[in-house]
């Protein structure tokens, strides 16, 4: 087998270690991956809002494992959902101060696993790799 057959291989294995080391950092505060996720998808959008179908969409998920995700989160306090007040099929989900909080301290962990993620790499190694992360990403 040559090298590059290993290809999805491996980045399923590097996948697999930072959601591992991920879940282990948050399960301090009570959240998974996928709960941390729809926190930074809010966080990051003006108005820390969105339908749930755009959350559906953007993590890529079915409807049930979003509305489920974000009913834990509304448990936790990180998010409130409500129904659009111009179409009450619609329902939104918003960030509440305390998910911001959470997504504020979040972020030093998101710091330490990348920086641990890539120490094997110089900084041109990181700056390419990046680049042909996304090389490969758009690809698809």
């Amino acid at each position: 087998m040559q090298k590059h057959d290993l290809c999805g291989a491996l980045i399923k294995k590097v996948h697999d270690e930072i959601e591992k080391k991920a879940n282990a950092m948050l399960r301090q505060q009570d959240l998974t991956l996928s709960q941390m996720n729809v926190l930074m998808e809010l966080e990051a959008i003006p108005g820390h809002q969105l339908t749930l179908k755009e959350l559906e969409g953007l993590l890529h998920v079915a409807q049930s494992t979003a509305a489920g995700i974000v009913m834990r989160l509304e448990q936790k306090g990180f998010v409130e959902s409500f129904t659009d007040e111009n179409d009450r099929r619609v329902k939104k989900v918003m960030l509440t101060p305390a998910g911001l909080q959470c997504c504020k301290n979040a972020a030093s962990d998101v710091k330490e696993i990348e920086t641990k993620l890539l120490s094997g790499l110089t900084e041109a190694e990181k700056l390419l790799f990046l680049d042909l992360l996304e090389k490969v990403f758009n690809a698809l």
